[in-house]
């Protein structure tokens, strides 16, 4: 599990990778879930959180780009 402030100093491309690895290690889980008991249930919910943190970091660095662009553009 990573931390915001790590995540926050990764690039977009690692970020992306980051959060595809997540979204995979979260599809096994929830599918052994169904097949059998998991160990630490908690990891379900520590996976979509993780997911959550890194999609709101994207979406921030978006937003970002957005606001750069339209202040270049007014000046």
């Amino acid at each position: 599990m990573s931390k915001p402030a790590e995540l926050r100093e990764m690039s977009d491309d690692q970020l992306g990778f980051s959060i595809k690895e997540a979204q995979d290690r979260l599809f096994k889980l929830r599918f052994q879930s169904t097949t059998e008991k998991l160990d630490s249930p908690s990891n379900l919910r520590k996976l979509r959180r993780e997911i959550a943190r890194i999609k709101t970091i994207q979406r921030q660095r978006e937003i970002a780009a957005t606001v750069k662009a339209d202040v270049a553009t007014t000046k």
